[in-house]
């Protein structure tokens, strides 16, 4: 269970943005929050049932714009390239230098 909210709280960080105000804002009580369905639906005012669905829907969505754009895999990549990168550098003589470009590309994700 920890694993698929670590995964959707990342896909809610990516595609945020092509999301509806609704969705955003139950995904966000729910998710990040931490709010249950029940004061979710009475913030808004609507069944649990709806509630419940919307959230569904959502990370179906999700799970879809993951499918064709790939964000998440890339960024998951990406920090594992990082992750290597840093191990090398530490195993090796090599210049300060790479340790600052290294720290720039952490910083930019």
């Amino acid at each position: 269970m920890l694993e698929k909210t670590t995964r959707i709280n990342y896909l809610f960080d990516f595609y945020q943005s092509l999301l509806t105000p609704k969705q955003s804002n139950y995904m966000e009580l729910y998710y990040l929050e931490d709010y249950s369905l029940g004061e979710i639906s009475e913030t808004f005012d609507v069944s649990r049932q709806a509630v419940y669905d919307n959230i569904r829907r959502t990370e179906t969505m999700l799970e879809e714009y993951e499918k064709k754009l790939q964000l998440y895999e890339k960024f998951q990549k990406r920090q594992q390239v990082f992750k290597e990168m840093e191990a090398e550098i530490e195993n090796t003589k090599l210049p300060e230098q790479f340790r600052v470009w290294l720290d720039q590309l952490l910083e930019l994700e």
